[in-house]
């Protein structure tokens, strides 16, 4: 127990040296560690154990601890403390884990759950059903799905305008309100699904998916068969699946910028900025990072669209445009005063950073084809589909 101890001594060495990694190790104990807001956490082990499997168990106490307390720090540890003794003993046993769905756990590892109940609490029989992920006896006046296709753009283009890496990394996130037990199966425009079938799709119209990860609740054997996505859903909200797509993607918002010095006492930015995605598509909450020299001063700014502010702390301008339409152009001028022009050379210019949304809108063209939902009692369920693309790390440089 006392092997701890040694973690924090060791990562600052370790930090200090520039040698940190997510793994370190002090004689024959292995230490796999994650951390969030202000917070370590940390597993061990003396084995050779299978990291995927400690690093995911980790995150996904983290999520756990965040629907039980919102914020998951210090202090909601140090107030919770009987509850995250509790959850422990559920999330794992004897280095093995058990039940993980917050959902679940929830059921019968309540907020109060620090009160001396001498009655002893009851586990759902959920936990030790097939299903351990949805309860029984569910009941909804209105059964409804909700199905959000969201994906975002990494994307980086050098300073001459080439694309140096492009990917697009989806999620499908499931809204759940329906009663009983139903199975879901659901139909996408899968590349594979339509050469297995032999369905006449054409390379246009489909889309073909790399690094599946699902929920566990969907049927891995029956996807693997024949493609089809078919599960019973957990209540409420929850990742059906993501994937990633190594695809050539054209920047979705250009970005060009010129920088002009002057006299070596002031600095003048010009940043423009082109929409190049279809026209009736709008993106939102548009948010372009401009980096400058650390040592300018008495900003001046002139947008033809949106406002813009220097962040002195992160030596940025933060260019703001709350809804920038395709194939529209919009141009941002910065004065800067800056004592010390040559300083530039040295420390090099980052690239510019873009952050936008677009709904309705996927830059893979991937598409839900339908939803079916059987259940034993018949009823009839309404899907609804929204699709969301949105910046990743999305970079242009400019030197």
């Amino acid at each position: 127990m006392g092997e701890i101890e040694h973690f924090l001594p060791l990562l600052a060495q370790r930090e200090a040296e520039g040698t940190l990694t997510p793994l370190l190790t002090h004689g024959h104990v292995h230490f796999l560690w994650i951390q969030h807001a202000n917070l370590y956490l940390v597993a061990t082990t003396r084995k050779n154990a299978n990291a995927s499997l400690v690093y995911t168990f980790l995150y996904k106490m983290v999520e756990v601890f965040s629907e039980y307390f919102k914020e998951l720090e210090e202090e909601s540890v140090r107030d919770n403390f009987v509850i995250v003794y509790e959850l422990l003993d559920e999330l794992m046993d004897f280095g093995f884990p058990q039940t993980t769905d917050s959902k679940i756990l929830q059921e019968y590892i309540t907020q109060e759950s620090n009160k001396l109940d001498t009655g002893g609490s009851r586990v759902p029989t959920t936990v030790t059903n097939a299903v351990s992920w949805r309860s029984e006896g569910l009941r909804y006046k209105k059964n409804e799905v909700f199905i959000d296709v969201i994906e975002s753009v990494n994307l980086l283009v050098s300073a001459t305008g080439s694309v140096l890496l492009s990917e697009v990394v989806g999620s499908i996130k499931l809204k759940v309100f329906l009663s009983g037990m139903p199975e879901l199966r659901l139909g996408l425009n899968d590349r594979i699904l339509f050469e297995l079938t032999g369905r006449p799709g054409g390379k246009n119209k489909s889309v073909e998916l790399e690094d599946v990860k699902f929920h566990q609740c969907v049927r891995l054997s029956r996807f693997d068969a024949d493609r089809t996505i078919s599960f019973v859903p957990p209540d409420g909200d929850f990742e059906l699946m993501s994937y990633r797509l190594n695809t050539q993607v054209k920047p979705l918002i250009w970005i060009e910028s010129v920088i002009e010095k002057f006299s070596h006492s002031r600095v003048e930015i010009m940043v423009k900025a082109k929409g190049q995605f279809k026209k009736q598509s709008v993106a939102n909450g548009v948010e372009i990072t401009v980096p400058v020299p650390s040592d300018v001063d008495s900003p001046k700014f002139k947008a033809s669209m949106g406002s813009a502010k220097y962040v002195p702390e992160r030596n940025v301008v933060l260019w703001s445009i709350k809804s920038f339409p395709g194939g529209k152009e919009y141009l941002l001028r910065a004065h800067f005063g800056l004592p010390s022009v040559e300083r530039e050379e040295d420390e090099g210019r980052p690239p510019i950073a873009v952050r936008f949304e677009i709904p309705y809108f996927t830059v893979s063209g991937i598409q839900v084809r339908y939803m079916k939902i059987i259940e034993k009692s018949g009823y009839q369920a309404l899907p609804w589909v929204r699709y969301i693309t949105q910046s990743g790390d999305y970079q242009l440089r400019t030197s």
